[in-house]
């Protein structure tokens, strides 16, 4: 598998699998992305993700990243939609359980930790609470950016942080059952995209080096903040991405 940057105005020229992504940020969504893309194999083309470019906002249909366009089909920008298209492109190996009971229970995870009220979700309203009151977190301008597309209110962004612990919890004691069972992964099929999700997420409970990841002074710092009741919690899924990026995932960040 093989990526390079590409600029928009080659978008359509170049042809093939193209995703917009955020520089110098390692987006959780963005980094699944380019893991799935990873283990499936798939060549493909970035885009630096610049939301004031209307003509790229309309050709990738989203001003967020990731936002994928393969050949002359329409842009797809959900996790979801992403997955299943790598999953149509390269069969197999699969990144989701064989067994239709277990597929169902991975997307149900996968929404708990990239979709509407997920861990991502609620870590980025987190910081964004604690960025508005001067208490750490995302500096203000970038609260006050998320604030308005995560639909901020205080009693939202207060609530934030007992649901990354809740979903932190859920997915620790998986980890752990899994690991009595003798499974190193979510499934007991092997390595799924949800291993993948769980590896991108955690990252925003405590970044990874940055020899290993390099990013803004200002993101590692409101990444990384967060008590140790969270950060006990996280610990199953810090010690999990550790075990994917040794294994299965890239270098996260690719400036």
């Amino acid at each position: 598998m093989a990526w390079d940057y590409i600029p928009f105005e080659d978008t359509d020229a170049t042809g093939g699998l193209r995703m917009t992504v955020v520089s110098g940020v390692p987006s959780p969504w963005g980094e699944a992305a380019k893991g799935i893309l990873h283990l499936k194999g798939l060549d493909w083309s970035a885009v630096r993700l610049d939301p004031t470019n209307k003509d790229l906002v309309e050709r990738f249909g989203s001003g967020s990243a990731p936002a994928v366009v393969y050949e002359e089909e329409p842009p797809r920008s959900g996790w979801k939609d992403i997955l299943l298209l790598a999953e149509r492109l390269i069969p197999m190996p699969s990144l989701l359980p064989p067994n239709s009971d277990d597929r169902d229970l991975a997307f149900s995870l996968a929404h708990e930790l990239c979709g509407e009220g997920g861990l991502g979700w609620s870590r980025r309203l987190w910081l964004t609470h604690l960025g508005l009151k001067g208490e750490g977190g995302f500096s203000e301008p970038v609260a006050q950016y998320l604030a308005q597309k995560y639909g901020y209110s205080e009693q939202a962004g207060a609530a934030a942080r007992i649901r990354v612990i809740e979903i932190l919890a859920m997915f620790a004691e998986r980890l752990a059952s899994q690991r009595a069972k003798g499974s190193d992964y979510i499934f007991d099929c092997g390595v799924t995209a949800l291993d993948i999700y769980v590896a991108t997420f955690a990252g925003l409970l405590q970044p990874l080096p940055d020899e290993v990841c390099a990013m803004r002074a200002t993101t590692r710092a409101a990444f990384s903040e967060v008590d140790d009741e969270t950060l006990e919690t996280a610990r199953e899924l810090l010690g999990h991405r550790d075990l994917m990026y040794e294994r299965w995932l890239e270098g996260v960040l690719r400036l």
